[in-house]
């Protein structure tokens, strides 16, 4: 059975993030899901990989075409829920499309802001992850290197990644409609990932009153705050502090909502109704959704800033048609690799056989040479015995075949008998 590389998932543009939150797969859910995966479906997918972040779940696939049908039921079992309601948000990429749908995402076409560059690095873990589970083979690894490889060319050669606005800075941009003067304000990140790390950075470039980082690991919170010279603290004291912030900014990988509707309200009260601002990027939400109604919380979710940042791309608009140029050509080269890679076996037989039949003429020739036959007889032999066994197979497929067959064998011939060359 023949193996192609398949994709399928959904994005921020296939589901919104209610939906991308119950599929969505925390580091530590990796390796389970891909043992899962493989035991679901046993030899019939070879390798695979995922890729989950706060915009996208995408599995990758070496598997037999077959699989390609029953995927979507899989996420859905191992997630616990309904293929139904997964089923209209899902895109499913086979051999050159998947392979194109890896390239964009890698080079950020794909991306809720155009080019952003902290893709790439979520798809290296990704790969680094499927390499730890075993779930990593030669067809995919040669995907992933490749891939890798034209994100580098894209970002390099084009525009597409200049004058991004990132989620960070749209974060501040939103607070500070809100809040205008930002000064004043006392900031609260939740958690010490990537994203917290990078919305940070840019709120302490507006030089807020006061900011503290908050994690359920204390010494990563107390890392990260030294760095803004901030302050930090545990998750468990943010119910007693929570009314001392104007923005709270969170992203971890927490499963179940840090902050509750309950809990905001009271804060709401504590603060006399003074504005707050919440911005939550992490999927599955740390916030719930119901906070949102609060006339006195301003809620963003993940969406909501990918919104925004979709304004001020056209700059870079341009460079999305060189971008797609040079991936169209890299799709066409690793195409070209997948079959050559399939004739591989074909040509090992081919080989053996060959190998085979000049041990078993050179044999008869050492045989004939200790029964002191002539040199040059035993050599003619040899020859003559080479030629009759090369000969053999394309002799017999001509003379068993009949019209459109032999037509098809004759103009296949020339191509694969050697030419001689006369002048020697």
């Amino acid at each position: 059975m023949s193996v192609d590389v398949l994709t399928f998932g959904l994005n921020h543009t296939s589901a919104p993030v209610a939906v991308r939150e119950r599929v969505s797969f925390p580091g530590d859910l990796l390796k389970p899901a891909l043992d899962a995966l493989r035991a679901t479906f046993g030899t019939s997918v070879k390798e695979a990989a995922i890729l989950s972040t706060c915009n996208r779940t995408e599995i990758y696939c070496a598997a037999e075409p077959q699989v390609q049908a029953h995927l979507p039921a899989w996420l859905a079992d191992f997630n616990s829920v309904e293929t139904g309601s997964l089923q209209p948000h899902l895109y499913q990429y086979q051999q050159n499309e998947a392979v194109r749908h890896a390239f964009r995402v890698a080079s950020g076409l794909d991306s809720m802001v155009l080019g952003e560059p902290q893709i790439l690095g979520q798809m290296k873990d990704a790969v680094r992850a499927a390499e730890q589970a075993g779930a990593l083979g030669t067809l995919l690894h040669q995907l992933f290197q490749r891939t890798f490889s034209v994100a580098k060319e894209v970002r390099s050669q084009t525009a597409i990644g200049t004058q991004s606005v990132s989620m960070a800075a749209a974060a501040v941009r939103l607070a500070e409609r809100v809040l205008g003067d930002l000064s004043q304000a006392n900031i609260l990140f939740i958690g010490a990932g990537e994203m917290i790390e990078l919305c940070a950075t840019h709120f302490a470039a507006v030089q807020p009153r006061s900011m503290v980082v908050a994690n359920r690991t204390l010494e990563r919170a107390d890392i990260l705050a030294t760095r803004f010279s901030a302050q930090s603290m545990k998750l468990s004291d943010i119910p007693d502090k929570l009314a001392d912030f104007d923005i709270i900014v969170s992203c971890t990988a927490s499963t179940l909502p840090i902050l509750g509707l309950g809990m905001v309200e009271r804060v709401t009260r504590a603060r006399r109704h003074k504005p707050m601002v919440m911005v939550d990027l992490a999927v599955p939400r740390d916030i719930e959704t119901e906070v949102g109604r609060l006339a006195d919380v301003y809620l963003y979710s993940v969406d909501d800033l990918g919104r925004m940042v979709q304004t001020g791309t056209d700059a870079r608009r341009a460079a999305v048609v060189q971008a797609e140029a040079i991936i169209e050509t890299r799709v066409q080269n690793f195409m070209h690799w997948l079959q050559n890679r399939e004739v591989v076996p074909a040509i090992i037989d081919i080989q053996q056989a060959a190998e085979q039949v000049r041990e078993n003429e050179l044999e008869r020739a050492r045989r004939a040479l200790a029964r002191g036959e002539s040199p040059d007889a035993v050599l003619e032999q040899l020859a003559h015995g080479l030629t009759q066994k090369y000969m053999h197979g394309p002799l017999a497929a001509l003379n068993r075949s009949e019209s459109t067959e032999r037509q098809q064998l004759l103009a296949l011939l020339p191509r694969l008998l050697p030419r001689v060359d006369r002048r020697r």
